[in-house]
């Protein structure tokens, strides 16, 4: 069922459109459940939100109840075959609008490497997007690697929210994304490029192990983290097989309310960072 929201504001104080990279080189961490559920939640408050697929699985796409069909994604536009603006589709949500993907954006790796300036592709692709003035954000799911499509990705963005699962491991990923990031900015390829925030999910505040990993990650890495913390729980889990954001899927869910309270971090982080 279709929510409508009548409040509407915009979102950085008239700054032109952000692009927000959602990505972490591990799978299985929340990244797509983080880019869907936060591109619905904005929406829902009224932003004008692009979620951008770059994921060839394309999870985000059917997340937001949209088919997987050949030929919609932005593939072809990375080659320099037409635009991106024809690529973006409505989705059944109120201000919340994708780029689909599909399989073949598989073959993007191999080809984008091909080409001259192989790693702008995507922020050339946008361009338009950004200057057509139709979107307050643009989320890019990213896929779960460090490949030429994430690369693409982190030259385009304004910056990266790094979705971390509450487990041990989840600062190895940070650490090896930092060293990315350095070396992206050492070679002028995005010297903007910076991590936007980072949230951790899947937590269960009855285990020990969880809290530990929050705590220690908000330690090391202090402010850019968000406060909100994203549960595991059955609905969230649930709501991609039935094609609809957590919103819109258990409205009244734990889940649904982390989405919402992020959603509200991340509008009030965007302002800080843009607003005088």
């Amino acid at each position: 069922m279709r929510l409508k929201r009548r409040r509407v504001f915009h979102l950085i104080c008239g700054v032109p459109t952000k692009v927000i990279a959602v990505a972490n080189q591990k799978g299985g961490v929340g990244k797509t459940t983080t880019a869907v559920n936060l591109a619905a939640c904005l929406a829902a408050e009224g932003k004008r939100v692009l979620l951008f697929d770059l994921d060839p699985q394309a999870n985000a796409t059917s997340g937001v109840g949209l088919e997987k069909i050949d030929g919609a994604s932005a593939y072809l536009v990375l080659l320099g075959e037409g635009g991106l603006l024809e690529k973006i589709k409505p989705t059944a949500y109120e201000n919340l609008s994708a780029i689909p993907s599909e399989v073949d954006l598989c073959a993007a790796d191999l080809e984008l490497a091909r080409l001259e300036n192989h790693l702008h592709r995507v922020a050339l692709a946008l361009q338009p997007v950004r200057d057509s003035g139709r979107f307050d954000l643009v989320l890019l799911d990213c896929p779960p690697s460090l490949g030429i499509l994430s690369l693409n990705a982190f030259a385009a963005c304004d910056g990266i929210l790094i979705p971390l699962q509450c487990e041990y491991y989840a600062l190895e990923g940070i650490s090896m994304m930092n060293r990315v990031l350095d070396q992206l900015r050492a070679a002028g390829v995005n010297p903007r490029l910076e991590i936007f925030g980072v949230v951790m999910t899947m937590f269960d505040g009855r285990t020990k192990l969880s809290n530990e990993v929050v705590d220690e990650v908000r330690r090391l890495l202090g402010a850019k983290v968000f406060e909100t913390l994203i549960p595991r729980t059955t609905r969230l889990a649930e709501a991609p097989s039935h094609g609809q954001p957590i919103i819109y899927y258990d409205k009244y869910s734990s889940g649904s309310a982390a989405y919402q309270l992020l959603a509200q971090e991340v509008i009030a982080r965007l302002n800080t960072n843009n607003c005088p």
